[in-house]
């Protein structure tokens, strides 16, 4: 398929767009099925537009949202196009009133087409792009003064038709890979171990502890036995170097820049690539 409009449709922490070359130079030349178990915006997945795939993620919202545009998408533009028509003139209070509605319907457990368009009109104009929630599981990122179209009609439109070849799972990482096999590419691009060893508690709260990092490099190591391609980005930590130096894989540490930041003066740092090949 062509990459032609094809492009994430959210912004994602994390996104690995910026290390979209780094990343192919270093994948298996050829291999089966692709996996990816926290596919988040998709960059790597809408780069390679593999021709037999899998995507997952734990983020319920968001998956909803890779379903309602491969599913629906002419329903999914129509009620997005709805939130960008009739934003007011007061764009913050707007904003606030949409992600509270975005919020009662992830009380309410109702995963529609509304819910998607919410989704991705909230995520184009919040702070950054930035996915985050509080204690009870409610979206608080604020308003980033953007009054922007939330999607283009033609990306929608081939996304979803890629999308329609791709296998879309919710849930955890391991269930997700539980079908690869050897000669499969599995690549991880896993929530970001801290910086700062003593920083957990953040990641806790999302559902990413350190005992999900250590189970996933476990995992690494069982896909590896398998005989599966395996290809990991995170941040270049002890604790990463801990889980998976010295056993042979390759870690290749490259320089990045994180837009994510509020503190300019905090947006370079390092990732390390890691493949078992």
């Amino acid at each position: 398929m062509s990459h032609s409009n094809i492009s994430p449709f959210v912004k994602w922490a994390g996104g690995k767009r910026q290390l979209l070359p780094q990343i192919r130079e270093r994948m298996p030349k050829e291999y089966n099925r692709y996996y990816e178990p926290f596919v988040g915006g998709g960059a790597v997945t809408f780069e390679l537009l593999p021709s037999n795939a899998l995507i997952n993620d734990i983020n319920k919202a968001l998956i909803n949202a890779y379903r309602q545009i491969c599913h629906r998408p002419e329903a999914f533009l129509a009620e997005i196009n709805r939130l960008d028509s009739e934003m007011w003139e007061d764009g913050k209070k707007y904003f606030y009133l949409k992600r509270e509605a975005y919020n009662d319907k992830l009380m309410k457990s109702v995963y529609d087409v509304e819910l998607a368009a919410l989704f991705v009109f909230i995520n184009k104009h919040c702070f950054n792009g930035l996915y985050r929630v509080n204690g009870q599981g409610l979206f608080n990122v604020p308003y980033n003064n953007s009054r922007r179209l939330s999607a283009d009609r033609d990306s929608i439109m081939a996304v979803s038709a890629f999308l329609k070849s791709v296998t879309i799972t919710e849930g955890d990482f391991e269930v997700a890979c539980a079908g690869a096999e050897k000669g499969d590419f599995v690549f991880f691009d896993s929530p970001y171990a801290p910086l700062n060893p003593t920083s957990f508690e953040s990641y806790t709260k999302e559902g990413f502890d350190i005992e999900s990092h250590r189970r996933l490099a476990r995992l690494f190591d069982t896909l590896t036995a398998k005989g599966c391609y395996c290809m990991l980005t995170n941040h270049n930590t002890e604790l990463i170097h801990e889980l998976y130096g010295n056993k042979g894989y390759g870690m290749d540490v490259v320089s990045v820049k994180r837009m994510i930041n509020s503190d300019a003066t905090h947006r370079v740092g390092e990732e390390i690539i890691i493949c078992n090949y």
